[in-house]
């Protein structure tokens, strides 16, 4: 057994000069969420880009937020990209995604639609998910009113935003009530039970312990116990035929690595077209938090082509 796996060493050189991430628990969850928000809050955005955001009424009596996105320049109806924020069940908001979409909705024309979902240890599943497929049915229902072509909606996000993005599709799919276009899962978090090898590695992102408070959080009392359904962690599904194409991307030294390579390979033994890319050396979340390395660019042009070509082929 490797003991040390390799890292890559631009990426560690990065890391290594900012301030260290930590671990995320019950202690510093708050701080956490703090620090997310600050950190949107110093982004630069486009004057290109307008953003929307909108109420939608939800189960529970709950609305729920979707940000929508689009170029001011568009005047024809877009295809659409849904997305789903990261932050391991229990952090973030759609504002962490403004900045990706100024680039996206000009780069592609497309329309982003950012939701806000019921997070952990607060609103444990359900919550999360069915606010993610009200927002996603109303866009559906609604888009064209925003300018949205809606035969043409993919859906993504990463981290826990991919994995429910991953349980949004199989929702999508079992439901029957429409279709999307593609899943891009960016280190999709979609193993409740966190056996694998990469799992249980100190990893620089996004450690065990994180791990096991995120899925804890998400999960309530559910966490640890047989009935977890695939909805909640789509590792659990066994049928994974009839699902859209997807992208999965992961580096190698993700905690997620080993189940998002399972992931992809079952969905290839399902009949499902899918891409998948593992890049050497690379932790949780190093295409934001080393964005100017070479595998990050590396994976962001990876992104791009497979956006482009979902696109172009509809």
């Amino acid at each position: 057994m490797i003991s040390q796996p390799y890292y890559d060493p631009e990426v560690r050189a990065f890391l290594e000069s900012q301030p260290a991430l930590g671990t995320v628990n019950a202690k510093t969850l708050e701080s956490a969420r703090t620090s997310r928000l600050l950190r949107n809050e110093e982004v630069e955005l486009s004057d290109q880009v307008e953003r929307v955001d909108h109420f939608v009424p939800g189960v529970d009596d709950n609305d729920v937020r979707v940000r929508v996105h689009r170029s001011k320049s568009s005047t024809e109806l877009c295809p659409a990209l849904y997305w789903t924020h990261g932050g391991g069940y229990v952090l973030g908001s759609p504002e962490q995604d403004d900045e990706r979409f100024d680039r996206w909705c000009q780069r592609f024309g497309l329309v982003g639609a950012a939701v806000q979902y019921r997070l952990g240890p607060e609103h444990p599943y359900p919550a999360g998910l069915e606010d993610s497929y009200t927002g996603l049915k109303w866009l559906k229902e609604n888009g064209e009113s925003l300018g949205v072509d809606v035969e043409r909606i993919g859906i993504g996000g990463p981290s826990a935003g991919g994995g429910m993005a991953a349980a949004l599709a199989l929702l999508v799919r079992d439901r029957g009530e429409f279709e999307v276009d593609y899943q891009l899962l960016i280190y999709p978090m979609i193993d409740d039970t966190r056996e694998t090898v990469t799992a249980n590695w100190k990893v620089p992102v996004w450690d065990p312990e994180s791990n096991h408070f995120g899925w804890n959080s998400y999960l309530g009392t559910l966490f640890e116990t047989d009935e977890v359904p695939s909805h909640a962690a789509p590792t659990r599904e066994e049928d994974l035929s009839g699902l859209p194409p997807a992208f999965i991307m992961t580096g190698s030294l993700d905690g997620f690595a080993d189940e998002d390579i399972d992931y992809a390979k079952r969905l290839n033994h399902a009949g499902v077209p899918v891409e998948l890319h593992v890049y050497p050396g690379a932790p949780h979340g190093f295409d934001g938090f080393a964005a100017g390395t070479a595998v990050a660019k590396q994976a962001r042009s990876d992104i791009n082509g497979f956006l482009a070509r979902m696109l172009d082929a509809n």
